[in-house]
């Protein structure tokens, strides 16, 4: 249930405990678009019910994300310099075998990603590269794969403070570790 404090907002799961506090300013990791910045929090009626939003601005495009008992896998904070070791070494580690078929190998993905955990994208990046070496990847697991490298490129950049040119050529070396 969102508790809404001029420019912050806390969303308590149904024990009462926080599970993320946004402040207007604060970088955000959205799922499936990458990082950006919350610019505004606000209360919206859609279908006669107040629900509160986040506006998140990622780089050219502004999304809105509810407030609601999903926000947690949408968006989350970005990794810390610290968390990077571990989300670094999921890189290198023995990858997942895919399944042949496409659709399933799709569905597999996107269940993993799922959860929005950097741990969870990391994991499907590098199944993705190494079913990449022996297999041809189809269009729709090659628009995954980069679309996914350039969001955990954009969190590695920030995390570290390098450019992103820098982030894309560490995580490659990560891959083939």
């Amino acid at each position: 249930m969102p508790v809404s404090l001029p420019g912050l907002a806390f969303l308590f799961c149904r024990k009462g405990k926080a599970q993320i506090e946004l402040n207007i300013g604060d970088t955000v990791m959205h799922w499936t678009y990458g990082l950006g910045q919350v610019k505004k929090i606000e209360e919206r009626t859609l279908f006669n019910r107040n629900v509160q939003y986040y506006m998140i601005q990622v780089s050219d495009m502004t999304i809105w994300v509810p407030a609601d008992k999903h926000t947690t896998n949408r968006l989350r904070f970005p990794t810390s310099k610290a968390g990077f070791e571990s989300l670094i070494s999921i890189l290198s580690d023995p990858s997942n075998p895919l399944p042949e078929n496409s659709y399933e190998r799709m569905k597999k993905l996107l269940e993993t990603l799922r959860d929005g955990r950097a741990e969870s994208l990391c994991q499907v990046i590098r199944d993705l590269c190494a079913h990449q070496r022996a297999h041809s990847l189809n269009e729709n697991d090659r628009a995954l794969l980069r679309r996914l490298e350039r969001i955990f490129a954009g969190e590695w950049s920030y995390a570290l403070a390098i450019p992103h040119a820098q982030a894309e050529y560490d995580m490659h070396n990560a891959l083939t570790a």
